[in-house]
């Protein structure tokens, strides 16, 4: 079981890689395809909308099939798009080897999350679940920063060229101790996206895509807080991220440990954590050490927050648990947007490089509302379920006429 998690692990830590990579070296993409940094910057867009569509698509039409064949499939396309990345001979070739390499990423960890639960005891299921996440959090940890010192160093071509056998060992690990699975035959593509109907399931979309987006209003202008609000050297900046990808490491361990002890509180306590961690770096950011200690600790909130959502989508999904799983890379690929995008607003605004902790703060906030109303739902739907039992039982009870 142990081998099992550590090979779809792998495939994680390729994907963490690709996604995150592009960010490190797109000065160098920029020139490399002849276009300037802000164009460049639709590299990493179109890789996320990548995300957002294949998830819910690639979930809905695949869930009949096998699933460890599902998993080298969705492993050789990913190996396929991120090869295409590596040879893309212009910018327009280059965006449509990043959409391509995006859309099997959601699925993978769907099927992957599955396919972890069910190799363990039901009250080890989140363990197992997000030891598939850890290849993510050790992609920040360490695949990003060597892929990118490879890719400063060699050309960025050879950063995806990385990730390419990268997808290859990870088919040949899951070919070779991954067991065979079947998918679900009676599996429909109209059953599969009813659990979009479910209002659980939206109501914990809309968790993450708020949320969590506090999270991304931080870290996407990580960069200018180190070097124009705390006041050190752009050399400290990959030292932070360090920092982020260690509290991202712990954090996805000790989500998936809470979320077995009693995942709802879980969510909750993650999510209230993470909005006032998010307010104190704000408050900390021009110490180092605040900072640093600031953002350890909101990756390891965020993270564990991830781990939550990734199994409430699969609690709350009904049959649909691969779907429910793919859709939360979605939602977090949905949050990665919103956050950049309101905390770019503020700077904007000549608010400065601390305000976007504080949209963070307030994003995590606002993701208590649908939180909030969900657990009102969860209390009505277990009394009325009590109250069924309580019915069945009544009937099964009855004195014999005299």
């Amino acid at each position: 079981m142990v081998v099992a998690v550590v090979a779809l692990a792998l495939g994680g830590f390729a994907i963490g890689t690709t996604e995150f990579v592009t960010m490190g070296v797109l000065p160098d993409i920029a020139d490399g395809v002849g276009v300037d940094i802000p164009s460049a910057g639709h590299v990493i867009s179109v890789y996320a909308l990548g995300v957002v569509v294949g998830s819910p698509v690639i979930a809905a039409l695949s869930a009949r099939l096998p699933r460890r064949a599902l998993l080298v499939g969705l492993m050789g396309a990913f190996l396929v798009g991120n090869g295409l990345t590596a040879v893309a001979p212009g910018y327009r070739t280059l965006l449509v080897a990043r959409f391509l390499s995006g859309l099997p990423h959601g699925a993978y960890f769907g099927v992957a999350s599955l396919v972890a639960a069910s190799l363990v005891a039901p009250h080890l299921r989140g363990r197992a679940v997000s030891s598939v996440l850890l290849g993510l959090a050790a992609a920040m940890l360490t695949g990003v920063p060597a892929a990118t010192w490879l890719g400063q160093q060699l050309g960025w071509r050879s950063a995806y060229w990385t990730v390419v056998v990268l997808a290859a060992i990870t088919i040949a690990a899951v070919l070779a101790v991954v067991p065979s699975s079947p998918g679900r035959s009676e599996a429909t593509i109209r059953g599969e996206l009813g659990a979009l109907k479910r209002p659980q399931v939206i109501i914990t979309l809309l968790v993450g895509v708020i949320g969590f987006g506090g999270m991304f209003a931080l870290y996407s202008y990580i960069a200018p807080v180190v070097t124009d609000v705390t006041h050190l050297s752009r050399g400290t900046v990959p030292w932070v991220l360090l920092v982020y990808g260690a509290g991202g490491v712990i954090g996805t361990a000790l989500g998936g440990r809470l979320a077995d002890l009693s995942l709802f509180p879980a969510l909750v306590g993650s999510l209230v954590v993470l909005g006032v961690l998010l307010a104190a770096v704000a408050l900390v950011s021009p110490s180092a050490p605040g900072l640093l200690v600031g953002v350890f600790f909101v990756s390891v909130a965020g993270s564990v927050l991830a781990i939550c959502l990734q199994l409430r989508l699969m609690e709350t999904a009904g049959e649909a648990q691969m779907l429910g799983a793919a859709l939360n890379h979605s939602a977090l690929n949905v949050a990665n947007a919103l956050g950049a995008w309101l905390g770019g607003l503020v700077i904007a605004a000549g608010l400065g490089y601390r305000m976007p902790s504080v949209v963070g703060a307030g994003l995590a906030a606002a993701g208590l509302i649908p939180l909030g109303l969900s657990a009102v739902l969860r209390r009505r739907d277990g009394a009325a379920a009590v109250r069924a039992a309580d019915t069945a039982a009544a009937r099964q009870v009855r004195v014999p006429a005299a």
